[in-house]
């Protein structure tokens, strides 16, 4: 466990959300503590053990990190929420979201970072199909990629190319609309309505990803449907809801 100091650096919060995650989470933080000697900020790590049944919750409460451990499992989003609203309540600047399973490589972190204060933008999403490097994900999610690539361009005019990435940074004015809500079971693609809504600007920078390191897929062949019919629905009440 780490404390939160003072700094007169702007403050970023590297978010990893973690569901039995045994197998990747001690190497993706040490991974990313050896990243952040190029980041011109005062980073913290956050891990949300989102009420893992394996060891993640004894082996990130023995890490260099801040350890929150949820009673109840809420799903990615509202673990994704947490450490949002843990980075919002302690002034943090940033918050960046990578996944504990080891698919996105810490090295990458800098471009992230670049982009966001190069291009003004307040969302920044690595996407690993610009440079098409890399891991490029399983057939039946690239479906769903696809899928919401068109339906983000339908909805609100913008076409993001890797539209279910976790490798993700937020400013101040993202983090305030996230702590208000954010989408639960798969909130990737349904957040990106929600900052088009609130007219933010997103932000897509090329990234080179790893096939996940450890733990399974929630998503294959057979569930990819339902998710896809199941995200709609969420997509199109969001878009309802706050166009309102």
């Amino acid at each position: 466990m780490i404390n939160v100091e003072t700094s007169p650096l702007e403050k970023l919060a590297i978010v990893i959300p973690a569901f039995n995650e045994e197998k990747s989470i001690a190497a993706v933080i040490n991974d990313i503590h050896l990243a952040l000697g190029q980041v011109a900020l005062h980073a913290v790590i956050v891990v949300v053990n989102d009420c893992s049944i394996d060891k993640t919750k004894e082996i990130i409460n023995n890490c260099n990190c801040i350890a929150l451990n949820l009673p109840v499992n809420l799903g990615i989003g509202g673990a994704v929420q947490t450490g949002i609203k843990w980075a919002w309540q302690n002034g943090f600047d940033y918050v960046m979201q990578v996944d504990g399973d080891g698919q996105h490589p810490a090295q990458e972190i800098p471009k992230l970072i670049s982009a966001l204060q190069n291009d003004s933008a307040d969302v920044v999403i690595g996407s690993r199909f610009i440079d098409k490097k890399g891991f490029q994900s399983s057939f039946a999610r690239r479906i769903g990629i696809n899928y919401f690539k068109y339906i983000n361009k339908i909805i609100v005019g913008k076409s993001i190319s890797d539209s279910t990435s976790g490798f993700r940074l937020i400013n101040k004015k993202a983090m305030q609309v996230a702590v208000e809500y954010y989408p639960d079971e798969y909130p990737e693609p349904e957040a990106i309505i929600l900052y088009s809504i609130h007219k933010l600007k997103i932000h897509e920078v090329a990234v080179v990803m790893k096939a996940r390191q450890g733990g399974v897929s929630s998503i294959n062949a057979v569930s990819s449907i339902y998710y896809m019919f199941k995200v709609s629905l969420a997509i199109l009440f969001t878009y309802i809801r706050f166009k309102r």
